[in-house]
């Protein structure tokens, strides 16, 4: 049977943005699917999807094999894995027969997205799946149960399941889920459904393998995306204008398309030009005979010195959004015996993913087809359905493995909306896009550029009575969403990360007079979502200046922090376990310092505590990082505990080389020449704490840990050195790690 949609272009491209925003979508569990058949779009046809379907989540072979629908996409940190524990979890299967299979964008569309959410990032992947997913494998295992029932002619409550074998209690009888999943596949989806207590599980918190093909990965086996071949697959290459806001004036393509391989060169909106070929060497070295003249427009003089000029302005300007304020600190300052000031610097970051941006398309007057690294497959297929100009129901995404995302793949389709454009200019032939690591690097969705002024009253008594945290700088909603923006009176709540009054990124400490705002100052730089985000600045800010209040007021670091975290003891659990991993209170080895931070963020409790030397007055060496995290519940630890010790990469990295700068309005970093990674000879030693704190909520894994690197490595070469270093990355202070 064919089904189709009548899901309005413009609707689902508006859906789409709100899906992008992490809003969980609902869906209706109890929709079943019938038979699968393709779309009936001319040559565009759906990948099959696996049957018997028990639900919408699993399928269940003959052989018993499991078949786990995932959504969430899967970028090396393990997600495919936790995700498909969660539904064996609740199915009560044989781990060992379980794989997994990507239900299409397109498809989960037609079923009213039956599947939920498709957007991977801040760190929900697993945390705001939990509840449906681990709903469908308990609703998979009801339906077998009663189907093996309805064989028997018993009562279902007289039956279990375990490893795949359904169990009928009072006689022994055993059958296996594939002996009735086609009987279990036509049953109604059970409504009244109860999950498992924490305390029953057995395969959720075990270290199990994952099932994402790690050896292929490994072996260089895994396919993806930038190695799609195809037959008579032509390859684009792409140069947009080198300024936020140019556009192309003219271009001389003669030279270029003489060129031997090169099938056309061809305009790409107002803003770019490519070179589409047989192969990409073939693009883009004649892409590098294409004179283009631009038309660089009003940013063309910008600089990261004007730049820095705007935000030191937004520092002690009157116009700034309050966000989190008790008490009255002008009172507190008034009356104050000292006043503290420090002021931070925070640059734009780039995502720097391995696999520069590429995505390939094929479009024709009655479908469009585009295969892409992507971390929201709905967002791709949004971009798809507006870049091709055809009705929903002609336009499917395939997801295809990601070399990297850190938040550049998943709202920014930039990439695909080219490809598509492209294509839609050489109908019929599949057109693989690749950018340059050149047109990566300056053609990004940046971490937005902030500083930060940190002011504390401090009273007669050495008691910190006052804290005004200033953020200015910029805002990725205003430039991303601007209807979240809107609706909270021109506000952007996600600048304040980690330093919320309340919620998953409320802040872990107490002062009885606190005040905290934002100047937005916007640059002509795009922001995105940078892995760990506005939660990375703010805990380099909050966190060595509570390093500095502590040194003030003549307390302990760790001290400090506890007498003004009372109200958060899962905050101080994690606190606690660094500083006792680390032995903070136990003389360090000569030469050797400590530092210390914390935070909570994306709805987990973490914190950081370091060992290193500095020698020659600059070179810094980390002998060893203790790290704590509590998200609440713990699916896979191993997959944990790899994600917290490789987020201390991208944070370290980000500390002391990474940065991007503006001149004449352009990106100057070009390549990882000047956009730097720490080595792997720099990387110290990460020692991981996991606590389970339980809560109603879960929290996230891949993204909060990032934040306490910084802070805690600066509070350390301060008792090293003797210098406050508040500006990001450390080589423009001198400083490098070795």
């Amino acid at each position: 049977m064919t089904t189709t949609t009548n899901t309005s272009r413009r609707h689902f491209i508006v859906g789409s943005s709100a899906i992008a925003t992490g809003l969980a979508i609902g869906f209706d569990l109890s929709f079943m699917s019938a038979a699968h058949a393709a779309m009936g779009t001319g040559t565009s046809a759906m990948t099959p999807l696996a049957t018997p379907e028990i639900g919408v989540w699993v399928v269940i072979k003959p052989n018993d094999d499991v078949i786990v629908r995932i959504v969430r996409s899967e970028m090396g940190q393990g997600t495919i894995t936790g995700l498909a524990q969660m539904v064996a979890e609740e199915l009560e299967c044989d781990w060992k027969k379980v794989s997994y299979e990507y239900p299409s964008p397109a498809e989960s569309l037609k079923r009213k997205q039956a599947w939920g959410s498709y957007s991977t990032g801040g760190s929900r992947g697993i945390r705001t799946s939990e509840q449906y997913v681990r709903k469908g494998g308990v609703a998979a295992r009801m339906m077998l149960i009663q189907a093996a029932a309805n064989q028997w002619n018993v009562p279902a409550s007289e039956c279990v399941a375990k490893n795949s074998i359904i169990t009928h209690t009072p006689s022994g009888r055993k059958t296996s889920f594939g002996k009735v999943s086609v009987a279990a596949s036509q049953l109604e989806v059970p409504k009244d459904i109860v999950l498992k207590d924490p305390k029953e599980w057995k395969l959720i918190g075990k270290s199990v393998n994952r099932i994402d093909g790690v050896a292929d990965k490994v072996t260089g086996k895994q396919i993806y995306a930038i190695d799609l071949k195809f037959p008579g697959m032509l390859v684009a290459n792409i140069k947009e204008s080198p300024v936020f806001g140019g556009k192309v004036k003219s271009y001389d393509a003669a030279k270029a398309q003489s060129m031997k391989g090169v099938k056309r060169v061809v305009q790409v909106g107002d803003t770019a030009v490519a070179v589409v070929a047989e192969t990409f060497w073939q693009a883009k070295t004649a892409l590098e005979q294409v004179n283009i003249v631009w038309d660089s427009g009003a940013n063309a003089n910008v600089s990261s010195a004007s730049i820095k000029k705007m935000l030191e302005d937004g520092l002690n300007a009157d116009d700034a959004f309050v966000h989190n304020e008790n008490g009255n600190t002008k009172d507190a300052f008034s009356n104050a015996s000292k006043k503290v000031e420090a002021t931070y610097f925070y640059p734009f970051l780039n995502h720097a993913t391995l696999e520069p941006q590429t995505a390939t398309a094929k479009w024709t007057a009655d479908s469009c087809e585009a295969w892409v690294p992507t971390q929201d497959g709905e967002a791709s297929l949004a971009a798809v359905i507006a870049a091709s100009g055809l009705p929903a129901e002609k336009c499917n995404v395939y997801k295809v493995n990601l070399g990297g995302g850190f938040g550049r793949r998943g709202a920014f389709q930039d990439y695909t909306t080219q490809a598509v454009n492209i294509a839609k200019q050489m109908p019929g032939t599949h057109i693989k896009l690749i950018w340059t690591r050149e047109e990566d690097m300056t053609q990004g969705r940046y971490h937005p550029v902030m500083m930060c002024k940190m002011s504390a009253a401090i009273d007669d008594k050495k008691n910190v009575t006052g804290l005004n945290m200033r953020l200015s700088g910029q805002s990725i909603l205003a430039a991303v969403r601007p209807a979240v923006v809107a609706a909270n009176k021109g506000k952007d709540p996600l600048a304040f990360q980690g330093v919320e009054p309340i919620g998953e990124h409320g802040i872990t400490y107490s002062f009885p007079n606190l005040t905290i705002d934002h100047a937005m100052r916007n640059t002509h730089v795009p922001p995105g979502f940078w892995r760990g985000v506005n939660v990375n600045q703010n805990a380099v800010f909050i966190e060595t200046f509570m390093d500095e209040l502590a040194e003030v007021t003549g307390m302990d670091s760790v001290e400090f922090r506890r007498k003004h975290m009372k109200e958060f003891p899962r905050a101080v659990a994690v606190l606690n376990a660094v500083a006792d991993g680390i032995g903070w209170n136990k003389p360090a080895a000569p030469g050797v310092f400590r530092g210390v931070a914390q935070m909570r963020s994306f709805g987990s409790y973490v914190a950081a505590a370091c060992e290193l030397s500095v020698s020659n007055g600059n070179e810094v060496k980390i002998h060893r990082i203790v790290a704590a995290t509590d998200p609440g519940y713990v699916v896979n630890p191993a997959q944990v505990a790899r994600q917290v010790s490789g987020s201390f990469v991208y944070g370290l990295s980000a500390l002391f080389e990474e940065e991007i700068t503006i001149e004449k309005g352009a990106v100057v970093q070009k390549n990882f020449d000047t956009f730097g990674s720490i080595r792997l000879s720099q990387m110290p030693k990460v020692e991981i704490i996991i606590i389970e704190g339980g809560g109603k909520d879960w929290g996230g894994v891949g993204e909060p840990t990032i934040a306490v690197a910084a802070p805690a490595v600066l509070n350390a070469i301060y008792r090293a050195t003797g210098k406050r270093l508040r500006t990001v990355p450390l080589k423009n202070s001198g400083f490098k790690l070795v």
